[in-house]
């Protein structure tokens, strides 16, 4: 058990060094200058000296990123350069808004994943499975911000079901309006679905004509028996992984997301941020963002080795 969680530890340690330094490096590289950015175009030279100097951004990178590093550290991830307020205060202002896009795509593309991963990979060439594959081709062809453009301008627009955008709402309230939500999820879902529940299909597919499971229709046992006990644990391994890199298309589909229908989350922070050069921001959230891939892909290494192939047949 050591073993199983120590080493994928390890490996997620030196990811998150790996990516802390990347991270730094590529944000600190984006064109442009903040404090132009901050006083405008017509500032003066001497005032853009005055606070690239207020900022620290006229100290030599590796100074800047020592200092980082040891704030990264005790858990500070600096001031934004923009309103002062100290970036985990902003991370934390979206994290509901997003942690809500996220959890309610998630119960919605798992147990639909599993249920037409299980019915296409048990009877493989039939209509639901060849619409399955249809459906793949189709989504993957269309963009986020396409789709949900699309879905904005028939169920909004024309349709006038759903509301547009979410404009007033944020945070954990936006769970008594859920009507904004529909869309923004049905989006979110759409991408991930079919991935995940190809996956479910080809591990079912291929558990549900190993030896061990005719072996066990051989001893007698129920259908049902069969693939609950034997083709799924052995079918879900590689599931678990899928769905840690579901997880992860759904944190880069919710920044589209939330731009596309005005909900202010982390997704919208950050391209804020980005947009307004704020270097601190940029790094606090593009580190919160990698942070969670990586615990997640972490957490879904130790599950995927938890469910060792039980291929042994029990009458």
């Amino acid at each position: 058990m050591r073993r199983l969680v120590l080493r994928p530890l390890a490996v997620a340690g030196s990811q998150l060094a790996a990516v802390a330094v990347t991270v730094f490096a590529l944000t600190s590289a984006l064109p442009g200058d903040t404090a132009v950015v901050i006083l405008g175009e017509h500032a003066t030279d001497e005032q853009v000296a005055a606070l690239r100097a207020q900022l620290h951004l006229d100290v030599p990178l590796w100074e800047r990123f020592v200092a980082w590093s040891a704030g990264v550290a005790h858990g500070d991830l600096g001031e934004s350069l923009l309103t002062g307020v100290a970036v985990s205060d902003e991370i934390a202002r979206g994290f509901a808004t997003t942690t809500l896009l996220t959890v309610l795509a998630l119960a919605v593309v798992i147990p639909l994943a599993l249920a037409v991963g299980v019915a296409t990979g048990l009877r493989p060439g039939s209509l639901l499975d060849r619409m399955l594959n249809g459906t793949i081709v189709l989504l993957n062809s269309i963009p986020e911000f396409a789709l949900a453009l699309l879905l904005v301008a028939l169920f909004a627009v024309r349709l006038g079901w759903l509301p547009a955008t979410a404009a007033g709402a944020s945070g954990w309230s936006l769970a008594a309006r859920p009507a904004v939500l529909v869309l923004p999820v049905a989006v979110l879902v759409s991408k991930q679905l079919c991935a995940l529940a190809r996956q479910v299909r080809i591990g079912v597919s291929e558990a549900d004509g190993a030896e061990y499971a005719m072996h066990a229709r051989l001893h007698g046992l129920t259908e049902r028996t069969v693939v609950f006990r034997h083709v799924l644990p052995n079918a879900l391994g590689p599931a678990v992984q899928q769905l840690a890199r579901a997880v992860d298309g759904l944190l880069g589909g919710v920044v589209v997301v939330e731009a596309v229908f005005a909900l202010p989350g982390m997704g919208s922070g950050f391209i804020d941020a980005v947009m307004a050069r704020d270097l601190p921001a940029v790094q606090g959230y593009a580190l919160v963002f990698a942070i969670t891939t990586i615990a997640l892909n972490l957490l879904a290494d130790v599950v995927s080795r938890l469910l060792v192939p039980q291929r042994e047949v029990v009458a």
